[in-house]
């Protein structure tokens, strides 16, 4: 009588463990890569204004103290970084566009 009455409480207690496990929720799935657009959205918003304009302090405090030559050297050196830089995002792109024709 002991051991039926042990078995029932079991069981039970098995069906309410498994009702309770079936019920959460699964866990979210993993990410499947980095949001490479919103990365660049955000230095492109946020990062590089502020760039810009801590060289624009710099170049207008030089230019006041008639450093003029230093100024168009800078002023060359950051058109060409931001060449640079803009070469390097049409580059992502460009391999971007390669890889979807190449794996197609």
């Amino acid at each position: 009588m002991i051991a039926i009455e042990l078995m029932e409480a079991a069981s039970s207690g098995a069906i309410h463990a498994l009702h309770a496990l079936a019920s959460t929720p699964l866990a979210e799935p993993a990410p499947k890569g980095i949001d490479t657009n919103g990365v660049v959205t955000f230095f492109a918003s946020k990062i590089a204004p502020i760039l810009l304009a801590v060289l624009g302090v710099i170049f207008i405090g030089r230019a006041s103290r008639g450093e003029i030559s230093k100024v168009l050297t800078s002023s060359a050196i950051a058109i060409v970084g931001l060449a640079f830089i803009a070469g390097a995002a049409t580059l992502f792109f460009v391999g971007d566009y390669l890889i979807n024709l190449i794996f197609e």
